[in-house]
């Protein structure tokens, strides 16, 4: 056998092998540090640090006469929002 063809019977015993992926589905270890960290990002911090990132880029799009900084406060705000969600969803789907 060649090289290619051992690597063909390796990755085909090793997807026969792989099991069920079941991410965030298991141990609480870190489930308080999880939800804290939820909480203060979801929460009225993170309302804060959002409406601070949008006024902080208001007025350097005044100084400067350029839009570029309050739309990146405005991203940084919608980012900050979502992203929890996002990465919840991504880690609790089962396949």
């Amino acid at each position: 056998m060649n090289r290619n063809q051992r690597y063909a019977v390796v990755a085909i015993a090793l997807s026969l092998l792989a099991g069920g992926a079941v991410a965030g589905t298991t141990g609480t270890e870190f489930q308080a540090l999880y939800t804290w960290v939820n909480d203060v990002v979801t929460g009225y911090f993170g309302r804060a640090v959002a409406v601070a990132a949008v006024g902080l880029g208001a007025i350097l799009s005044i100084a400067r006469v350029n839009p570029v900084p309050i739309l990146s406060g405005a991203g940084f705000a919608i980012f900050l929002q979502y992203t929890p969600t996002i990465i919840t969803g991504i880690l609790t789907a089962t396949v």
